[in-house]
């Protein structure tokens, strides 16, 4: 049924088993009756026939739907198996969220070069976007990165932890707060390191997702941003995992919430469907692992 499957969603991309039959490499008439045996077997017409035309039945678009997702899911498969076949040619790509720290990660890295010696692993460190842009380009295998849009039904989504987002600033703008709340930043200034200074995606994403209506200077190291932080110039934000950065004698945080209510920065390791295989999955087990 398989090859059948494979027929019938020629037939309908290509409008004609004519084409069809080209692209898959059979005759016409075979392709047709597979097709017919395919329809007998499920008991339900995918095709209404009208001389030389067809038209697709309803059944016939569920069918299509359902058998490309499974078609999928099939190549994904065989892909996997077939990595067991000769390891030793067989790269991992992995890319890491800079920001967060290497602990977890490299444990993770470790851990697998450990089970498997005969795969080649290679590690890309970056900020959210330019991991994502590697990972939809297929460039790397998977992504340790945090969320910040909606999830991809394209890739598969595990989820590893969240850390509380924090506001790191000088001791002199936090003394006597238990937390700072959105609206108390608006006339403030987020200072947001990067070395990209034409890259806006951090500030859309504080703007949209967090509701910040500071202005925002990007500064290139984290020295020069705790040097303006040190003179009341600004701010960062952080979260409990990575606020240790700055030096805790000049620089602190408190809970960054609005309305009493914490924000939460969620953590996945991201990897597309159509580029995974077992030792992805491997992989994304041993990251896991570090988190529990």
């Amino acid at each position: 049924m398989f090859s059948q499957i494979k027929y019938f969603i020629a037939v309908v991309e290509q409008h004609s088993f004519t084409l069809a039959a080209e692209e898959c490499h059979i005759s016409q008439s075979a392709i047709s009756q597979q097709i017919k045996e395919l329809e007998a077997t499920l008991g339900v017409a995918l095709l209404d026939r009208h001389g030389r035309t067809f038209t697709v039945t309803a059944a016939g678009q569920y069918f299509y739907r359902h058998g490309k997702d499974l078609l999928v899911s099939v190549d994904f498969l065989i892909k996997g198996t077939q990595q067991f076949n000769e390891p030793d040619q067989y790269q991992l790509n992995v890319g890491y969220l800079r920001d967060f720290g290497t602990g977890e990660f490299l444990q993770a890295v470790a851990d697998f070069s450990s089970q498997y010696p005969q795969i080649k692993i290679n590690i890309t460190s970056g900020n959210h976007e330019s991991l994502y842009r590697l990972m939809q380009s297929q460039k790397l295998d998977l992504i340790f990165s945090d969320q910040r849009r909606a999830l991809s039904d394209r890739a598969i989504n595990h989820f590893l932890t969240a850390s509380p987002l924090m506001v790191a600033a000088s001791v002199n703008q936090l003394k006597d707060r238990q937390n700072v709340d959105v609206d108390d930043l608006k006339d403030l200034t987020c200072l947001i390191i990067q070395s990209d200074p034409e890259d806006t995606s951090t500030i859309e994403y504080y703007q949209g997702a967090l509701g910040i209506s500071s202005d925002f200077q990007i500064v290139g190291t984290k020295e020069a941003a705790e040097m303006l932080m040190a003179t009341n110039q600004g701010y960062v934000i952080v979260n409990e995992r990575t606020q240790d950065q700055f030096n805790s004698a000049v620089i602190q945080a408190r809970p960054l919430v609005h309305h009493q209510e914490k924000f939460l920065q969620k953590y996945f390791a991201y990897w597309d469907k159509d580029n995974g295989g077992y030792f992805v999955e491997a992989f994304a087990k041993l990251l896991a692992n570090q988190f529990k």
